[in-house]
């Protein structure tokens, strides 16, 4: 059976760092204070002339790299994201243009901070099909872009970043073993650019209001999410005949500490087989779980052989999850 095996990862972060003091002016004591309620120290931000293709390009460089892999064998190029550098064109193809990938066809995808997820549904098909053979995925977002500065309860949670997976088939059974994805439409004003697009376009008054920016229920995300993560995971152990506490590595979607603790209280799965860094980067939204997934293949953390389980939950409502074998 032909399987997406991993060739190469990559991530990126921009050079600035913004510490939780930074927000000292929307709340006392902001580190304690946003660290107590989250687990995020220090988030990055992308400089004024950096774009969502920017982080996307660093990030697959080092995947090529790390992977050997001519940009020239690329057969697809998918960047997920939600902070695309406009509207349109797709970012995947300024990241085509910017890589020499010019045998690949380019597009991006949303699904908020689901995107990544999705994405490795989607490459995983496209290999699975025998039609395809080397798939560059990229998670990237510049959710500093997009923020409301005057709200604690969301400017606070967001960095900006990007994680590359170049997928290729093989036959050595390792790569992606099961997914799950789903929708929930019902919930798709929890997490919203209100004006944005087509159905109220960024006016003057729009911006006055301040509906060009991000909006989130937070409160009711938290429930959404503790409900649909220990789903995503009991699934996933089912469909691999494995029992949780089998799985190696989670690499979940980086978006709060307390969901994080929430989930290994509830599943049983011990704290330590989350790989998480939140406390770093905050959350970058459709780059969480490449960045994670990177940073612990080069660090050693995750071995060859190892059983990891990805996941992710966003707006939509939409959540998924990946088992693979590394």
């Amino acid at each position: 059976m032909i399987r997406a095996e991993i060739l190469g990862t990559g991530g990126y972060v921009p050079a600035r760092v913004v510490p939780n003091a930074h927000f000292d002016y929307l709340v006392d004591d902001a580190d304690q204070w946003i660290h107590s309620r989250t687990g995020i120290r220090e988030r990055r931000f992308a400089a004024a002339e950096e774009a969502t293709s920017d982080l996307a390009t660093n990030a697959a460089l080092l995947a090529l790299e790390n992977g050997d892999v001519d940009p020239l064998e690329l057969d697809c190029i998918i960047v997920a994201t939600s902070t695309p550098d406009m509207i349109l064109p797709a970012t995947a193809c300024m990241v085509q243009k910017n890589i020499g990938a010019a045998k690949a066809f380019a597009f991006d995808m949303n699904a908020v901070c689901s995107s990544f997820i999705y994405g490795v549904e989607v490459a995983d098909n496209l290999i699975r099909s025998g039609k395809y053979r080397k798939v560059l995925l990229i998670g990237a977002d510049t959710y500093s872009k997009i923020l409301d500065y005057d709200d604690k309860g969301t400017a606070p949670l967001f960095g900006d970043g990007a994680g590359a997976l170049i997928l290729g088939a093989g036959l050595s059974g390792k790569g992606i073993q099961h997914t799950v994805m789903q929708s929930d439409g019902n919930g798709w004003e929890l997490i919203q650019v209100p004006s944005s697009g087509s159905r109220k376009p960024i006016s003057a008054e729009s911006i006055a209001a301040k509906e060009n920016t991000f909006k989130m229920a937070g409160k009711s995300v938290f429930s959404f999410a503790t409900d649909v993560i220990p789903r995503i995971i009991s699934d996933l152990a089912e469909r691999g005949g494995v029992k949780p506490e089998e799985i190696d590595h989670i690499i979940p979607h980086q978006a709060n500490v307390r969901i994080i603790d929430f989930i290994s209280k509830k599943t049983g799965i011990p704290k330590e087989k989350f790989l998480l860094n939140l406390d770093r980067y905050g959350n970058t939204a459709a780059g969480s779980v490449g960045l994670a997934l990177d940073e612990n293949r080069r660090n050693g953390v995750i071995k060859s052989g190892d059983l990891v389980l990805m996941m992710g939950f966003g707006g939509g409502l939409s959540w998924g999850g990946v088992l693979l074998r590394a």
